[in-house]
């Protein structure tokens, strides 16, 4: 979900690969997170052998409790022109080079053994405490979170996908808050 919508600088990661999916599926950025929806895309031959089951029977029999709701369409056809007119995906493929480097640049920090990122994604691993795997990563976040800074956190593995609108002074308070507390951490 998170590598698509433009985050990787392209519509999905599997175009910025060149990579061609059976199935592929979307949500948040459909409709920017303000509505619940998602979608499921397929290649024709998947379609079909979805489509054509036994005479008499229902396609793809599952419940539908959400399927095209009124304003959730709207929310995504709402979304989907914003990211075309306001040119997103380019705006993300030109700043991924901002942000690889300014995410890059806490490889020194106390307690930083990985950093990994595509366009608007990072990840940036600290080394567990000695028997307490997370916690590290955990007071990471509250920390941070205090400083005004929200991340996604994952074990001891910060995860940062920020906003396609973000501006480079943005990037940099990012950075010097997440060195800040990397740097201040035991």
């Amino acid at each position: 979900m998170i590598t698509g919508f433009g985050r990787t600088g392209a519509a999905f990661a599997a175009e910025r690969f060149g990579v061609q999916p059976d199935l592929m599926t979307m949500a948040k950025g459909l409709t920017n997170g303000a509505v619940p929806m998602s979608a499921v895309g397929t290649t024709g031959t998947i379609y079909d052998a979805l489509m054509e089951g036994p005479p008499g029977m229902i396609e793809l029999f599952h419940g539908y409790t959400y399927s095209a709701h009124p304003l959730a369409c709207a929310a995504a056809l709402a979304t989907l022109a914003l990211y075309e007119s306001e040119q997103l995906f380019d705006r993300c493929a030109e700043l991924a080079p901002y942000w690889e480097d300014a995410v890059h640049s806490l490889k020194d920090c106390k307690n930083v053994i990985d950093i990994r990122n595509i366009g608007l994604v990072a990840g940036i691993e600290l080394a567990p405490r000695d028997g307490a795997p997370a916690a590290r990563g955990y007071d990471c976040f509250l920390r941070c979170f205090e400083e005004g800074l929200m991340f996604r956190q994952t074990g001891d593995t910060i995860a940062l996908a920020p906003p396609l609108i973000i501006e480079k002074p943005e990037i940099d308070r990012i950075i010097e808050t997440l060195r800040a507390v990397i740097n201040g951490l035991d």
